[in-house]
């Protein structure tokens, strides 16, 4: 039944907006006046899919965001848990949203879930606000008949993600400002300041020293040449963007980030530790593990350990353990390769995934930690380190006039 936005006034004269299902416009005017309320304005909410199965194209920010997703989710749990069936429990959010896109969306697959299709397949014609995990752990839960549960371990599974990426994020964002504030402060020295002072004394026909002449070289070289650096910069960023496209490339990138100095064990510890969570929550979901590792494989930003993934699923599927699969590849910790063979030895494989997850997420923390720890006095070294050669280069000048008058 399709889903209609109607903005209508009451007996009281007061606005009232929301959304309708009816069989038709004139259908939702009707059940509006039924319900004492005047129409004004009655508008079908489109679907997102076309009659090909096309995603329709959508307007700039039109998007769930992870924390209106987790919401969602959690929400939704909450009341099938109460024991609503999955009519009313869209309903009680329907009336909950605030954001029009939001009261769209589930209006949307509302209506498309009244209107006989299950719920999973209601979701995957919004690929773009519901991943392919989201869509596969409903599938599973509708399949075992459990979707409360596995509603409520999504729940917990995007929280715990969300909060991850918050802590990492927060974790670089001192270092990120700076590193800013010592660019500018550094570019405002060289374009500005130098100049000013260091030509009094160039006016005198002194021989200025061996410092002061670099920095009066580096400023003339910013001041002239400064905007067309910046934009060389910004095409170059674009520019690697764009060849990351190959996948030869974005392979041997990602195969190097792995190994890098210092930030290789960040590199390999955020991908192992998003596998072990998705592969934790499909798998207690009732997830078969096949289908379970191809999920978990799509997680993983760094396209190398995807391949590791890959040719484990193969070894997989010839009969092969997953603990003695992993194993075969390297840059899976040794730790989360004894856990899952403990897990498939006794049985709780689901259980010893989600502990492994925990410790990959705990290392991960531990790991940004350190990387913001070096990185702030790092920072802070290198802007004090530049501003004393500017200082230097200003002040050695003064200190040989001085001699000189002496």
């Amino acid at each position: 039944m399709p889903a209609f936005r109607y903005e209508a006034v009451d007996a009281g004269g007061a606005t009232r907006k929301g959304v309708v299902n009816a069989d038709s416009p004139r259908a939702a005017r009707a059940d509006l006046r039924t319900q004492g309320l005047t129409p004004l304005t009655v508008e079908a909410i489109a679907a997102q899919v076309d009659a090909s199965g096309a995603t329709r194209a959508r307007g700039i920010g039109e998007r769930l965001s992870q924390n209106e997703l987790a919401l969602f989710t959690r929400q939704l749990a909450s009341l099938l848990e109460a024991g609503l069936p999955l009519e009313q429990a869209f309903t009680a959010l329907l009336e909950q949203a605030e954001k029009p896109y939001l009261r769209d969306l589930i209006a949307s697959i509302r209506s498309e879930v009244m209107g006989g299709i299950s719920f999973s397949a209601a979701l995957s014609h919004h690929p773009r606000d519901f991943a392919e995990i989201y869509r596969a752990l409903v599938a599973s839960g509708e399949q075992i008949g459990q979707l409360a549960r596995v509603l409520s371990r999504l729940a917990d599974y995007i929280e715990r993600r969300n909060a991850l990426v918050q802590k990492v994020r927060l974790a670089f964002t001192y270092p990120a400002i700076v590193t800013v504030v010592a660019f500018a402060i550094v570019i405002f020295l060289l374009t500005y300041v130098v100049p000013q002072i260091v030509s009094v004394f160039a006016n005198t026909k002194q021989k200025l020293p061996l410092l002061t002449v670099m920095m009066l070289a580096v400023s003339d070289f910013m001041r002239a040449w400064g905007i067309v650096l910046g934009l060389a910069l910004v095409g170059a960023w674009f520019a690697w963007r764009n060849a990351l496209k190959n996948p030869v490339l974005k392979r041997r990138w990602h195969t190097w980030l792995l190994t890098a100095p210092i930030y290789g064990k960040f590199e390999r510890s955020l991908n192992t530790a998003r596998f072990a969570s998705t592969l934790a929550i499909t798998t207690g979901s009732g997830v078969p593990i096949l289908r379970a590792l191809d999920t978990s494989r799509e997680t993983l930003s760094n396209v190398a350990m995807r391949e590791l993934v890959e040719q484990a699923t193969g070894s997989v599927r010839e009969g092969v353990s997953l603990a003695r699969a992993l194993s075969a590849q390297k840059h899976f910790p040794p730790m989360l390769v004894h856990m899952i063979r403990a897990g498939e030895i006794t049985g709780e494989l689901p259980a010893m995934l989600e502990r492994a997850a925990n410790s990959q997420q705990a290392d991960l923390e531990r790991r940004t930690l350190t990387i913001a720890g070096l990185l702030e006095p790092v920072l802070i070294l290198a802007m004090g380190l530049v501003v004393l050669l500017i200082v230097l280069a200003v002040l050695m000048p003064i200190i040989e006039i001085n001699q000189l008058v002496r």
